[in-house]
């Protein structure tokens, strides 16, 4: 199984390539330090799989995911945050992804999970199907956020983070402006009005720590 790597972290992937030489069976073909790296990558090598980061400088693994999906739907995508599942698992299997995992239990459970996805299967803990299962529930409601697009909603996550808007424009490699535009937009799709009723809507919806 061929399988890309991108994470901003020289570390992370050191230790992703450490546990995947583990298999006979696994081969790292490419490993990106963000965004547009892999998607160069994937675009010039044969991978089965990818693995990407959720949270990485400009373009994020959930924008990753959705234009990886878009030219290549046929091959899975896992994603790997340092983030609980509760927080992000539902936007990314949304999107297309093929799994959600915690990187702290990739040491136990990423070969496993890579096998199942390329095997046409998705990965996520007990826990978090349990979850989902009642939220597909014909009488569960939806709540405000899964309006929000991809980007919107990692303007939002951040905001509610605490983090400022010119440093989101930095991590984002978006203008300031172009932050406020989207901050506007997310607590108007919200029914909010400032910051700090983003930051209590987000305790309230788990979608921060």
């Amino acid at each position: 199984m061929k399988v890309l790597i991108a994470d901003d972290h020289p570390v992370v992937r050191h230790g992703l390539k450490q546990i995947l030489a583990a298999d006979p069976e696994m081969v790292v073909v490419g490993e990106a330090k963000n965004g547009s790296e892999a998607l160069e990558l994937a675009r010039t090598l044969e991978w089965d799989v990818a693995i990407l980061d959720y949270s990485m400088p400009g373009r994020s693994g959930l924008e990753l995911l959705s234009e990886l999906k878009r030219e290549f739907p046929q091959r899975p995508v896992l994603i790997l945050s340092m983030h609980p599942e509760e927080l992000h698992a539902r936007r990314v299997l949304k999107a297309g992804g093929a799994g959600y995992m915690n990187k702290e239990s990739a040491g136990e459970e990423l070969v496993a999970a890579i096998r199942k996805v390329v095997r046409g299967g998705r990965y996520v803990s007990a826990s978090l199907a349990e979850k989902l299962a009642v939220e597909l529930a014909p009488d569960a409601q939806k709540p405000p956020h899964e309006t929000l697009t991809d980007r919107e909603y990692r303007v939002m996550w951040l905001l509610a983070s605490g983090k400022p808007i010119n440093q989101i424009a930095k991590e984002m490699f978006l203008s300031p402006s172009t932050i406020s535009t989207y901050r506007v937009r997310i607590l108007r799709k919200l029914g909010l009005a400032t910051n700090a009723a983003l930051v209590h809507y987000a305790v309230k919806h788990q979608l921060i720590e």
